[in-house]
Order: C-alpha cells, then sequence, then structure tokens
C-alpha cells in the first residue's frame, strides 16, 4: 500500500498498487458531529452525525476525488483505515 501524497504515488497507483488516504478527524461539541479533511487529497472535506456515517462519506468522497485526479469513470483502489488518537478525539 502507498500512501497518496508520497512522491510518484500516481505511478504506483496507475500500477495496480492500492492507496491509502490520510484522513483527520475531529469532533465538534457544537453540533455533536465528527467532521474530518485530508492534508494529501486536496478537497476531502466531510461530516458525519457519527463515525459509521463519516467513514462511508469519506470512502465516497475519496473515491471521487481519486477517479477526478485520474480523470478515469473507475477511481483507484484506497483502502481506509481508521486509528484512533486520545488527543480530542483525532482520528488519523
Amino acid at each position: 500500500m502507498y500512501r497518496v501524497g508520497l512522491p510518484f504515488w500516481k505511478t504506483a497507483a496507475r500500477c495496480g498498487v492500492p492507496v491509502s488516504v490520510r484522513v483527520d478527524v475531529h469532533f465538534d461539541n457544537e453540533s455533536n458531529s465528527y467532521w474530518a479533511k485530508s492534508p494529501s487529497l486536496d478537497g476531502l472535506v466531510v461530516s458525519g452525525s457519527n463515525l459509521d456515517e463519516l467513514r462511508a462519506e469519506v470512502i465516497s468522497a475519496a473515491g471521487e476525488l481519486l477517479a477526478l485526479e485520474f480523470e478515469a469513470k473507475v477511481p483507484a483502489r484506497a483502502t481506509t483505515v481508521i486509528r484512533i488518537r486520545d488527543n480530542d478525539i483525532c482520528v488519523a
């Protein structure tokens, strides 16, 4: 697996190597919901009322954005891994 944003990640994805996308997840106390953004995939900003909904939104948005990166109808294979850091409920 190769991470989006590293040198030659597009080349690796075109060769069939699965790519991973770093996503930072935050909890908003005022709206009691989660929101996420990606420092490595421009335009990836989504929100959800719970982590399951947020995960589905991240997968959908990442697939669409990766497809746009390659100007293809079929998105690159991306793997979603959610790791929770106990730092203001931050998921990376």
